[in-house]
């Protein structure tokens, strides 16, 4: 089940290492920084981070990747709906009137004297 937190996933970097789902970000980074050499060798997904793939490769997984579709529905969603702004220029909701006057409080308390 790739929702499971629990799955074992194998690490792009270094092929022993396997690590439960909810921890492989994580591993990620501390993989990359313990591995510096290693790293270098591999790219990461611009759709998702948890991607890694070898440099000579990352093109071709570009034109594959799953979340690819993902962010272009993002996009297409982002162009179709109409921008907030727009939605709010019709609006014709008005604050209600303010009851509250400030300065005549203040100078209501100075006059007052406190009591301990």
């Amino acid at each position: 089940d790739l929702l499971d937190p629990e799955r074992l996933i194998q690490c792009p970097l270094v092929k022993h290492h396997w690590i439960r789902a909810r921890r492989f970000p994580y591993h990620l980074v501390k993989c990359k920084e313990s591995n510096p050499e290693i790293a270098k060798k591999f790219a990461t997904c611009p759709f998702n981070a948890r991607h890694l793939v070898p440099q000579a490769e990352l093109s071709n997984h570009i034109m594959k990747c799953s979340d690819k579709a993902f962010v272009e529905q993002d996009v297409v969603s982002q162009i179709c709906e109409p921008p907030q702004e727009q939605l709010n220029n019709g609006s014709t909701w008005q604050a209600p009137p303010c009851a509250e006057d400030w300065e005549t409080e203040l100078l209501e308390e100075s006059e007052s004297t406190f009591v301990w």
